[in-house]
């Protein structure tokens, strides 16, 4: 149950931030839904399975830049996520340029944030 949370409030993230980030848009499938699913769907599996190596390897750099490096490594994985949906359903969105993807990480990491808090952990679902 705590991953079909994660993914809904993922889906609800990507759909705010392609509202309001310039540059980011929905491609492929029959509803802008269906590809925001997809894509969400995608990007819940590479955060709970890649991001967290991801934020070990790149601690240090991390550490350094005072945590701002973290969002780097959003914005990397949000591109993964795109090019994963594209290539293997023909569905998601599209990132125009790395500004574009840089806030739509913020802008999914403040919604995801804002709708935890308000629904509570996952896990105690």
């Amino acid at each position: 149950m705590g991953f079909l949370i994660r993914w809904i409030v993922t889906a609800l993230a990507v759909a705010a931030a392609i509202w309001i980030v310039p540059g980011i848009d929905i491609i492929g499938g029959d509803s802008a839904w269906v590809g925001i699913a997809i894509f969400a769907l995608i990007l819940s599996l590479i955060n709970i399975s890649i991001k967290p190596l991801l934020q070990l390897l790149s601690l240090p750099v991390t550490v350094i830049t005072l945590g701002l490096f973290y969002l780097v490594v959003n914005t990397l994985l949000l591109y993964l996520a795109a090019w994963l949906a594209n290539s293997l359903f023909g569905v998601g969105i599209f990132i125009e340029g790395f500004f574009s993807a840089f806030l739509a990480s913020i802008v999914i990491s403040v919604v995801s944030a804002i709708v935890n808090a308000i629904i509570g952990p996952a896990d105690a679902a």
